[in-house]
């Protein structure tokens, strides 16, 4: 028996020559095609949605209790404070708050006579709501607040045409005039 490989090659019937057949690996039709780009797909889509839920990085820009990052929401906390700004993201243990005003208590005299008393005889004032841009405090902070959801006890979306919000958009066509 000789060590040299001999090749076999066939004479059909109209005597052509016919190689043998190698068929390439990989290689299928159109279906299978597409069937590779859906599983790409949901496989691309299944690793975003998981960043999106697991991490910080928001992807969909939905939260993972359906909180939309774009709308105005109201922050109620346990110590009766209440935040107003934009979700910036969400998960089980923190919301970060963005674009932050509160409501602060701004006591008011009641006018006064000639004589520098009120009416009344006794010097009285007024409790009156006033919106305040967090960040214009004495120390300074940043317009960004991490809240531990242990203290949050609801958060509500705020309609466009609500009071607070319409008092954030004066707010911000003054400071653009400015």
């Amino acid at each position: 028996m000789s060590d040299d490989i001999k090749k076999t090659e066939v004479i059909n019937a109209e005597g052509e020559l016919n190689k043998p057949n190698k068929k390439k690996a990989g290689k299928g039709g159109p279906l299978a095609k597409i069937i590779m780009i859906i599983i790409v797909v949901i496989i691309i889509l299944g690793g975003l949605y998981f960043v999106d839920k697991y991490t910080d990085v928001n992807i969909f820009g939905m939260e993972s209790d359906g909180v939309s990052v774009t709308d105005w929401q109201a922050v109620f906390l346990t110590n009766g404070q209440v935040y107003f700004g934009k979700v910036a993201s969400q998960n089980n243990d923190r919301v970060i708050l963005k674009n932050i005003y509160y409501l602060q208590v701004v006591e008011v005299p009641l006018q006064r006579t000639q004589t520098g008393e009120t009416a009344t005889g006794a010097a009285q004032t007024q409790s009156e709501l006033s919106l305040v841009k967090l960040g214009n405090e004495l120390h300074g902070p940043q317009d960004e607040m991490t809240l531990n959801t242990a203290h949050i006890l609801f958060t509500e979306k705020l309609k466009s045409d609500s009071k607070v919000v319409d008092a954030i958009a004066r707010y911000l066509e003054e400071e653009q005039q400015q």
